[in-house]
């Protein structure tokens, strides 16, 4: 019996594979679980017609960040932080500051988790910062930290 397979099944496939597996097996195990379907015309048709509606909108998403990749490009962001003694950042700017600062100056939402910051900003100055907004698109944006 040929099966298409709803999600990735161990030792068997992947999603939207079509394997040949026992009647019993597909019936007892595949079927009541829902990790896969009969390959009938019907079912082939509309698995043809999910896959690329996915194509689709993965497009659209990656289209999407790429625009607000260049908006991010252009920008920058300033924070300012106090210094202590002989001009030293007293403090740092951490990713949360910075994503708030990116909300109230360039009126984006950008979520936190996104930048890619290894360790917080100490030091003065022009400072770029990746943000990873899609699996394929990275921008970097500028963010001066200021002495308050």
């Amino acid at each position: 019996m040929e099966v298409v397979l709803l999600e990735d099944v161990k030792a068997l496939g992947k999603k939207g594979q079509i394997v040949k597996v026992n009647e019993g097996y597909a019936r007892n195990f595949i079927l009541p679980k829902k990790l896969g379907v009969e390959a009938t015309s019907k079912n082939l048709n509309d698995l043809k017609l999910k896959k690329a509606n996915e194509e689709k909108v993965a497009a659209q998403q990656l289209a999407a960040a790429k625009e607000l990749a260049e908006k991010l490009e252009k920008a920058s962001v300033t924070l300012s932080i106090k210094a202590g003694d002989n001009g030293k950042a007293f403090g740092s700017v951490s990713g949360k500051e910075i994503a708030k600062a990116i909300e109230e100056q360039l009126k984006l939402d950008i979520d936190k988790k996104k930048l890619v910051l290894p360790e917080p900003l100490k030091t003065f100055g022009t400072h770029e910062v990746p943000v990873k907004l899609h699996k394929d698109v990275t921008a970097k944006l500028a963010v001066k930290v200021t002495e308050a």
